[in-house]
């Protein structure tokens, strides 16, 4: 797999087993990186699955794994990146599941990053 697709998996693994495809969308704008393209690239290569407006992994093990590419003093900042960016938009959007999103991915950062 390509670095690209392999960073876009890392993203997609911070979200659990699967995500919304219009949260990837969101991410993929706010972050200014290419996520979309990337995503159908591992669903080509069979490692994620697409179906009812989500993005899947294949298995279990799969997300595991890329999750694992993060070294472990990373994935706080990874998951407050993440969170501060579908934060700002749940509010300009005024988009209470956003939030919620947003809120988790925070609380998944943890207070190391304060």
């Amino acid at each position: 797999l390509s670095f690209e697709v392999v960073s876009a998996l890392v993203v997609l693994s911070c979200f659990g087993a699967s995500a919304d495809i219009s949260l990837i969308e969101v991410l993929e704008r706010e972050m200014k990186q290419p996520l979309i393209a990337p995503l159908e690239a591992a669903v080509a290569d069979s490692v994620l699955g697409k179906k009812d407006g989500k993005f899947f992994f294949m298995h279990d093990k799969l997300q595991e794994t890329a999750y694992s590419m993060m070294k472990p003093e990373e994935r706080c900042l990874h998951h407050n990146r993440y969170g501060l960016a579908l934060g700002f938009v749940a509010e300009r959007e005024k988009d209470d599941k956003m939030l919620l999103t947003a809120v988790g991915q925070i609380n998944h950062g943890g207070s190391q990053v304060v």
